[in-house]
């Protein structure tokens, strides 16, 4: 179902709501308006109801509200309340200190509506969450690539010190390690190049994806 209803508010003062369906979430929106209205402080909170959760955005005096089912989590509801919270001030700036109830109300709550349907229905909403998903992955290919090549330097340590050991002046042996030691440094740096390399498209993906 996703969000189901939202509201503007300074203070207890509505300045725009809508709701996609018939439930009760206007009083009991109001209700937590009356609870939260004693704090002054910059927050955002949850309040379970029946089946369903309210999340509540404070910042700057202005209280931004929305109703979703708990399937929604809380970063889709939030990101939803960012979003709104953004274009009201964008859109109505100094007049929200001083605009009565439901002032706002008849333009804004079809941008809301519209926002509702986005952040419930569209998978580009869900963004920020797959590419964090993508960045974990790579990260962990690095990570694990990184510890292969030190354990890889690890061992040829301990193959040089026990080779050392055992043919003491061997000429031979000496350049083989020697070989053996430039070839695994010429590698280390390749991963590495290969790794930075690799890290810099990720980067650059993800500022095209917030772009555009």
């Amino acid at each position: 179902m996703g969000i189901l209803y939202g509201m503007v508010a300074r203070g207890q003062v509505v300045l725009a709501e809508f709701s996609a369906t018939q439930t009760n979430a206007s009083t009991v929106a109001r209700q937590i308006l009356e609870k939260m209205s004693q704090g002054k402080n910059d927050s955002n909170s949850s309040f379970s109801h029946d089946r369903y959760i309210f999340h509540v955005k404070r910042t700057d005096g202005l209280t931004v509200l929305c109703m979703a089912d708990d399937a929604s989590g809380r970063r889709i509801p939030f990101a939803f309340l960012e979003e709104i919270h953004q274009k009201f001030v964008k859109t109505y700036g100094r007049a929200i200190q001083s605009a009565s109830g439901y002032a706002m109300n008849e333009e804004f709550s079809r941008v809301m509506s519209q926002q509702m349907e986005h952040f419930s229905t569209d998978p580009n909403a869900d963004r920020l969450n797959r590419l964090k998903g993508e960045m974990s992955q790579v990260r962990s290919v690095m990570i694990d690539n990184i510890e292969k090549v030190l354990e890889r330097g690890d061992r040829l340590e301990l193959l040089v010190e026990k080779a050392s050991t055992m043919q003491g002046n061997s000429l031979r042996f000496k350049k083989q390690s020697r070989r053996y030691k430039n070839a695994m440094w010429w590698s280390y740096c390749k991963i590495t190049v290969t790794l930075i390399l690799l890290l810099s498209l990720i980067i650059a993906y993800i500022l095209f994806a917030f772009v555009f």
